[in-house]
């Protein structure tokens, strides 16, 4: 071998070995790029999972004070104006058994409207309510406070929905309900639950005096940056649309991971 072909030798080792070197630095380089990225990836799903978590102790304790505070209108202008009428109704009655009567048929109203009641004080039953079970008794008792008439229409098979999600979409409802009993001055408050294959929409509508959306929406009030951050976090479509003196409308589509009937 002439000294040419050593030295060629030489400097072709030394290419080979840089390129080795280079590529050994390329997959460390990328390989720590996968590590950090892993492990960025890691502590995002921690965190999330903690604000879901989070979200499902905020929704749970405001669903109870919610309903605490059903409990108490619903004792006092309800329940509580029905016992004072059959008071009155006994104490007028000389005898009267005609009288008698309405006063025995208003305690039986008030009786009714107290086994209705308990449903809402019973933790266990609103647990293992449905989704459509539980917005069915959040309507049911405006109807019965005479708050203004609703409707609940349901098209398809119930889907099963996983309990913490279904808490986050009833809460969303719930407070669209109460922001229409308190705010809205509706008669009428319609919802419908559209069960497909593989979502289910809700629309809830009330016919009341509404609100100029655009600037409700600039101003970021907390009830609708409640509701379309909770629809965000179990990766629902929310819209919320409403004109003066047209009404307000609520429109939530959810896609079920699993999906089975209920």
């Amino acid at each position: 071998m002439t000294q040419a072909q050593g030295n060629n030798t030489v400097i072709l080792i030394l290419i080979g070995i840089t390129i080795l070197l280079l590529l050994l630095i390329v997959v460390g380089v990328l390989f720590s790029v996968f590590i950090r990225r892993k492990n960025e990836l890691l502590l995002e799903q921690q965190t999330s999972q903690k604000r879901f978590e989070r979200e499902i102790a905020e929704s749970q304790i405001e669903i109870r004070e919610e309903t605490l505070r059903n409990i108490s209108w619903e004792l006092h202008d309800n329940i509580g104006q029905l016992l004072t009428l059959a008071k009155i109704q006994t104490q007028n009655s000389g005898g009267d058994q005609e009288q008698l009567d309405e006063a025995a048929n208003t305690i039986g109203k008030g009786l009714r409207e107290i086994r209705a009641l308990s449903k809402l004080i019973n933790p266990e039953a609103l647990k293992n309510m449905t989704l459509t079970e539980a917005i069915e008794l959040e309507l049911d008792r405006f109807k019965r406070m005479e708050y203004l008439t609703p409707s609940l229409k349901v098209i398809g098979i119930p889907v099963a929905v996983d309990k913490k999600i279904g808490t986050i979409i009833f809460r969303v409802f719930q407070e669209f309900f109460t922001n229409t009993i308190k705010h809205s001055k509706a008669t009428h408050l319609d919802v419908r639950i559209t069960y497909t294959d593989n979502t289910i929409d809700i629309k809830a509508e009330d016919n009341g005096i509404g609100f100029n959306f655009a600037f409700a929406k600039a101003k970021k009030g907390i009830g609708l940056s409640n509701m379309e951050s909770r629809a965000k976090l179990i990766g629902a479509d929310i819209k919320v649309t409403s004109e003066e003196d047209k009404g307000t409308q609520l429109h939530l589509i959810y896609t079920p991971k699993n999906i089975h009937h209920e």
